[in-house]
């Protein structure tokens, strides 16, 4: 086969083995996969049959047909990994020992398939129950191969030390065993060593290490998981030499880091339940110890797989204190990313959960009763809003205001302020007089509409005649459905709206905000998102920007040619291309720097959540720049929003945050945009906007920059990152 066909084949196979190693401790951190497999090589045999155990489990998965991007996170490796491992260890090697390690790597595979399609109809992890199965079927066979022959590596630590790194590796093995380490963090040390069948301190010391460059979080999890169980043995008087017995206390800490950080958000509820359930791990680890000593088996890893299975389990029956603790929901193999970006997300867009409402008229409208009114807008109703259109003197009328027609409300379109269906319509109730009201029928000519289960809006005081829609109808957002009149009890021309859980006229009102709406105050424009529109202040919908909304309209397919000039350098190109993936989520990608930037469009605002790749890229300074972008241009409006922290930060105060953002997030990210400028406001174009990037601890900036981005008729023509004193310019050659 030619190199071609074989990564056609076999696509990212390496990071397939890699990731193998680092799965085991639910990473997949490069580095740390290289330390991991450099571990296992200290008992030489037992790497090379770790080793061959993933590749063969990886190439039958490529060539049976299995999912490509399961194999390459290492999904399917780890476990055989492990039993590759622990046979390595075992055995002595010979060709009689390969065969059958490399029929033992086929059966994890396959228990690991069907553990998958057991546990995950229940949204469960399968974790490493194909390992245990695998492990115990496959050494109670081999008991009966007598041409395979148990190792005796491992009872001459010393001399296997001198074969490794010679008198030099002695001389530190031989320091490092005679230092005064208390027995705690020496069985700390052992068992993290034990998880790859390595029984030494070296071995321990080195993935201490590996985890510390990982996940500063987990980490820490690691030593309130074996610590805990440490103490809490002491505690009851327990044979705290358990611990020691096969140096299976490495319980604590997989159960520690997957319950802290991995499957739960990291916080101080994740913290608590990994001390919560230590005493769950240990009584399951002796029971079942008393078991399988029966069959001369170790217990390996199963009270870790049972009580993290049962745990994530009995979660899913909670009705409420779903934040105590909360589940990752997206997984990014880092508890550190998991908890960043669960808590950015939350920040940004945890309104948005709301069905979209927009304001249902053109232009602007002052709020001159809102909710808790002084008037009408009170006890079950009390969440509403009445709309008024004022002049610059803050007049509602002109001329004598005796006439309905003298009011610039009436008449006014009334639109919808969503998708949905008419519910009920009253289209023939009078006109008022000015000054007088209708108590017979109190909300006059009204339209409801029905947009989702148990949500419904409610559009009053609409003028006779006037309704464009009729009961059943569906209508669409914008859509012009009537004219504001001054129908019921509404003694000046004004338009009632409000949201309501049930369909009747004259339901309770419901506090539901409007997604996005502009606040006018003059000359200054404020952007509203997910908020209810307070009492006397004037409103209206996001006016967008043809220019603006084609720059920030990124459509699959759409393919983008910059040049980069850096401030020192060689002037080059780069290529994007906007892509989606199978859930249908939208990025730009960078062919030069292989770096994504996931973005979503509400059709009023544009903004990107997360990068992945190079962040000395040119497209991260975009990610950066380009935040958030509303599709309306008001000028000196400034939107701002927020970064997860680990997003744009100093690198030291970064790795310091990482050991207390469970409890305490002390830095923070920020953004801000500020629309500076409209040269052609009839063709709405040449516009100018201008961010500001920084980090801060409290008041005080830690790291800054700024981006200059230029939108023309056809969309974005360039922008300008200034960084560090330097600055790059990048300019559109070409897109389509």
């Amino acid at each position: 086969m030619t190199y071609k066909s074989l990564t056609y084949t076999f696509p990212s196979f390496l990071s397939s083995v890699l990731n193998s190693y680092t799965q085991i401790f639910f990473s997949d951190s490069r580095i740390f996969s290289v330390i991991l497999l450099g571990v296992t090589f200290f008992d030489f045999w037992a790497g090379v049959s770790g080793v061959i155990a993933v590749m063969v489990t990886n190439i039958l998965a490529y060539l049976i047909g299995f999912n490509r991007i399961n194999i390459k996170k290492g999904y399917y490796g780890f476990n055989s990994l492990l039993v590759g491992l622990g046979l390595g260890v075992y055995y002595q090697p010979g060709t009689q020992f390969f065969i059958v390690l490399g029929f033992a790597a086929l059966l994890t595979l396959f228990l690991t398939l069907m553990i998958e399609g057991v546990v995950g109809k229940y949204g469960l992890p399968f974790l490493s129950l194909s390992f245990l199965l695998g492990t115990w079927l496959v050494s109670l066979a081999t008991r009966q191969f007598t041409a395979l022959h148990v190792s005796e590596r491992g009872i001459y630590m010393t001399n296997e030390m001198f074969m490794l790194g010679g008198k030099h590796m002695v001389t530190s093995y031989n320091w490092l065993t005679s230092l005064g380490i208390h027995d705690s963090v020496r069985l700390y040390f052992t068992s993290l060593g034990a998880i790859f069948f390595q029984y030494h301190l070296f071995a321990g010391i080195l993935i201490a290490l590996g985890i510390l460059i990982y996940s500063r979080i987990a980490f820490i999890l690691s030593l309130v998981g074996f610590f805990s169980a440490y103490a809490y043995y002491n505690f009851i008087g327990a044979d705290i030499h358990e611990l020691s017995y096969s140096f299976i206390g490495f319980n604590f800490i997989l159960t520690s880091i997957a319950v802290g950080g991995f499957f739960i958000i990291p916080s101080r509820w994740s913290f608590l339940w990994v001390i919560l359930l230590t005493p769950l791990i240990s009584i399951i680890l002796t029971s079942t110890q008393a078991i399988f000593s029966i069959f001369q088996l170790s217990v390996y890893s199963l009270p870790f797989n049972m009580v993290v299975l049962i745990f994530l389990y009995a979660l899913k029956f909670r009705e409420r204190f779903f934040d105590k603790p909360e589940q990752v929901l997206y997984q990014q193999y880092s508890p550190e990313k998991n908890l960043y970006s669960h808590v950015n997300y939350k920040a940004r867009f945890g309104k948005s959960l709301y069905f979209p409402f927009i304001l249902p008229f053109w232009g602007e409208w002052k709020v001159t009763q809102g909710h808790n009114g002084k008037f009408t807008h009170q006890g079950d109703w009390r969440h509403a809003w009445d709309f008024e259109v004022m002049d610059e003197d803050g007049h509602t009328y002109t001329g004598d205001g005796n006439s309905c027609e003298d009011y610039y409300a009436y008449n006014k379109p009334v639109i919808a302020p969503a998708d949905g269906r008419v519910e009920e319509i009253i289209n023939e109730v009078e006109e008022n007089e000015i000054g007088n009201v209708d108590l017979e029928h109190n909300w006059g000519n009204t339209i409801i509409l029905h947009h989702a289960d148990q949500l419904y809006s409610k559009l009053s005081h609409l003028k006779k005649g006037s309704l464009k829609v009729v009961s059943g109808e569906a209508v669409k957002k914008g859509q012009v459905v009537a004219a504001c009149g001054n129908s019921g009890r509404s003694p000046i021309p004004h338009l009632h709206f409000q949201l309501q859980g049930t369909p009747y006229i004259g339901s309770r009102t419901l506090d539901y905000p409007i997604s996005h709406f502009i606040q006018h105050n003059g000359s200054v424009f404020e952007l509203k998102s997910y908020e209810s529109p307070g009492n006397e202040v004037v409103v209206s919908n996001i006016s967008k920007n043809i220019s603006l909304e084609k720059a920030f309209h990124f459509i699959p397919g759409q393919k983008f040619l910059f040049s980069v000039k850096p401030d020192r350098g060689k002037e080059y190109l780069v290529d994007w291309e906007v892509q989606v993936d199978a859930l249908n989520l939208t990025c730009i990608y960078c062919e030069k720097t292989k770096s994504r930037a996931w973005f979503r469009n509400d059709g009023d605002i544009h903004y990107f959540t997360h990068f992945d790749g190079d962040r000395s890229s040119v497209l991260f300074k975009f990610f950066l720049g380009a935040y958030k972008v509303m599709m309306g241009y008001y000028r000196n409006l400034l939107v701002k929003d927020q970064y997860p922290v680990n997003t744009f930060n100093n690198q030291l105060v970064g790795l310091v945050q990482d050991f207390v953002a469970p409890f305490v997030l002390f830095t923070r990210s920020e953004y801000s945009l500020n629309y500076t400028g409209m040269e052609d406001a009839l063709m709405q174009t040449n516009i100018r906007l201008r961010s500001e990037v920084s980090a801060r601890i409290g008041r005080h900036e830690i790291k800054k920059m700024e981006c200059e981005l230029f939108v023309g008729i056809h969309g974005l023509e360039r922008f300008i990152i200034h960084e560090n004193e330097k600055e790059t310019v990048v300019n559109l050659v070409s897109g389509r």
